[in-house]
């Protein structure tokens, strides 16, 4: 239930949120303009929608006062009217973080939202927006791989519709002090949560093979040995436990011509995708949700790079298809599909969103409605470094 106390275990942490002071909404509360939710995305890039669902079109209209303190969420407009949020439904946000996809869902009478995020900082910025909420928002610091078990604890079975905004968050690259940017100097950190590894922890641990496997693997880098290569030359001198210091490295290196991304952009992304293992926990939560959904419940995900989008594109396309059968085999049972895919093609910012938000640009937002047929089974297993292995030197 909503304010119920989680205990705190120590592998995973849980702080259920439900007090705060006063909250004013950024949203702009005199605009009641509604839209259809598939005629809004059957006219976007992507969209293959048939139902129809009255959606506050000013969830996601921010006033002129609030636009510079608040983030507005890439694509969240489209996002939350894929979940189609109605009276009485219970909706996960799986990536809190600012809270504009909880938010939004809120606008809707009647709606229950509960947010995770691992990310205590994410988790404490939201105190108002419970407080607003008339106990309709419950916070849990978590993984959001761990949504079901966060679902459980709040006393739920299943929910109308969970949404992912995957990565990391503008606030946290904007934080000098954790670590995320090279943007700024600070210390070497990267992590989501607060605890496990650093950045500088991996770095001054890891083998040459191991750094160079991650940031191919991770970071898309053709440089990846010489940039592993100069990261061990370096430790050698002086510890590395800065951002510049770390981006300086890799700038030595690595040659970009005028206009390009930064030399060190794909170093640090691999780095901060490893430290954090975000791609098992995305598809950890992929797993998650389709144990979780009711049928006919929304699963909303958006993705900025390559590998986000690959995982999320073939979960779906795998659970949106039979399997497990064969036609030599006609008496093996084959799996129902537990997905019906929403979005034939992603769905993709538009030139307004893009131009006042940059980050925009390499989004893409995929929807799934979930089926009747049971969850299929698991058997992935992904063939890319892993965090504790690489830490005790394995």
């Amino acid at each position: 239930m909503v304010g119920q106390k989680i205990p705190c275990g120590t592998s995973n942490l849980r702080r259920v949120i439900a007090s705060a002071s006063a909250f004013r909404s950024i949203w702009a509360p005199e605009r009641a303009n509604l839209g259809l939710f598939g005629r809004d995305l059957a006219d976007r890039s992507g969209y293959s929608g048939r139902h129809a669902a009255v959606f506050h079109r000013q969830a996601f209209e921010m006033s002129p006062d609030d636009a510079p303190v608040r983030h507005v969420p890439v694509l969240g407009r489209e996002a939350v009217e894929a979940l189609e949020p109605h009276d009485g439904g219970v909706y996960i946000d799986a990536t809190f973080g600012a809270g504009g996809y909880s938010r939004a869902i809120l606008k809707v009478p009647g709606t229950r939202v509960i947010g995770i995020d691992r990310d205590r900082t994410a988790i404490a910025g939201g105190f108002e927006l419970v407080e607003s909420s008339a106990g309709r928002l419950t916070l849990v610091e978590d993984r959001f791989s761990n949504l079901a078990d966060v679902c459980a604890g709040q006393g739920f079975s299943a929910v109308d519709g969970i949404v992912m905004d995957v990565g990391v968050s503008s606030m946290q690259l904007d934080q000098s002090e954790r670590g995320f940017s090279f943007r700024f100097n600070g210390p070497l950190d990267m992590r989501m949560g607060h605890d496990g590894p650093t950045v500088a922890d991996v770095v001054a641990k890891a083998s040459e093979t191991d750094l160079a496997n991650i940031i191919y693997i991770f970071g898309e880098e053709r440089h990846s040995r010489a940039v592993a290569r100069a990261i061990v030359a370096a430790r050698k001198e002086a510890p590395i436990t800065t951002t510049r210091a770390l981006a300086d490295i890799v700038s030595r290196v690595v040659r970009s011509k005028p206009n390009e991304i930064h030399p060190a952009t794909r170093t640090f992304q691999a780095l901060r995708i490893f430290v954090n293992e975000e791609l098992d926990e995305l598809h950890a939560a992929l797993v998650a949700a389709e144990k979780t959904l009711k049928p006919g419940g929304r699963l909303a995900v958006v993705s900025f790079h390559s590998l986000e989008d690959r995982i999320v594109k073939n979960f779906l396309n795998e659970r949106g298809k039979r399997g497990g059968g064969s036609r030599h085999l006609p008496d093996v049972k084959q799996a129902l599909p537990s997905f019906e895919i929403l979005t034939k093609r992603p769905v993709v910012a538009g030139d307004d969103e893009v131009a006042a938000n940059p980050r925009a640009r390499s989004a893409k937002l995929r929807a799934a409605a979930r089926t009747d047929a049971p969850a299929q089974s698991e058997t992935a297993s992904f063939d890319w470094p892993q965090l504790a292995d690489v830490m005790r030197g394995g």
